[in-house]
C-alpha cells in the first residue's frame, strides 16, 4: 500500500446520499482477480449509457473533474454490500480522498486497509464545498498527520481518525505488512510450540 501523509487534490462533488457498492462498481465488473483495472468501471451506470457512450447529464464526465482526487460525497457513502472492488475502483480511478458525512461500516474499514483516507465531516461543511466545488476549480489539502483539511481560503479544519488507521496510512502498512513487523516474535512461537 503506497503511504500518504499529506495529499492536495482537485474535488469532485456527488450530491447524492446512500450511495451503494453496486453503484461504485456494478456487480458484472467484478471478474477480475486482481485489484487493479477497475477504475474504468467507477459509477458506470451513472456515467455510461448503454452503449457505452459517456453521459453528458452526469458531472463526472466533465473535463473540469478529469483529475480529481477528493470527492465529496452524502451521507450513508458506501453502503450495501461488502464488496472490497468498490474502493479498489475508487482508488484505481485517482480518489485518494474521500469526505462524506457518514459511511457504511464496511466500506470504511476496507477502503481504509486499501490506502484510502476517509474523513466524516458535518453536512453543512460538506454542502458548502460542494457548491463551491461545482466550479471545478476546488482544491482541499489533507493532513494526515495534523488531522486537518486546508481550502482554498487557507481555512483548516479537523477531523477524527482511528490511531490505528491512521498509522496504517502514513507508513504505507497493509495488514499482512503490519503483521510482518512482528515475524521475530512469530518465529520464536513457532520455534517453541515446536518442541
Amino acid at each position: 500500500m503506497e503511504a500518504i501523509q499529506k495529499h492536495t487534490g482537485l474535488v469532485y462533488p456527488l450530491n447524492r446520499s446512500n450511495v451503494d457498492t453496486d453503484q461504485i462498481i456494478p456487480k458484472q465488473f467484478l471478474k477480475r482477480i486482481e485489484r487493479t483495472g477497475f477504475g474504468q468501471f467507477v459509477f458506470y451506470h451513472w456515467r455510461f449509457d448503454d452503449n457505452g457512450n459517456k453521459r453528458s447529464d452526469f458531472s463526472m464526465n466533465d473535463k473540469k473533474y478529469e483529475n480529481a482526487s477528493v470527492l465529496l460525497a452524502g451521507e450513508n457513502f458506501g453502503c450495501g454490500s461488502s464488496r472490497e472492488h468498490a474502493p479498489w475502483a475508487l482508488l484505481d480511478y485517482g480518489f485518494r480522498v474521500i469526505i462524506a458525512p457518514t459511511f457504511a461500516d464496511i466500506f470504511y474499514n476496507n477502503s481504509l486497509k486499501n490506502g484510502i483516507i476517509l474523513i466524516t465531516m458535518e453536512e453543512n461543511q460538506i454542502k458548502q464545498w460542494m457548491k463551491q466545488a461545482e466550479t471545478g476549480e476546488l482544491h482541499l489539502t489533507v493532513d494526515l498527520e495534523k488531522q486537518t483539511i486546508t481550502d482554498g481560503n487557507n481555512t483548516e479544519f479537523n477531523f477524527d481518525i482511528p490511531e490505528y488507521h491512521k498509522n496504517k496510512l502514513i507508513n504505507g502498512w497493509d495488514d499482512i505488512a503490519l503483521t510482518l513487523q512482528y515475524q521475530e516474535q512469530i518465529a520464536a512461537y513457532e520455534a517453541a510450540t515446536q518442541n
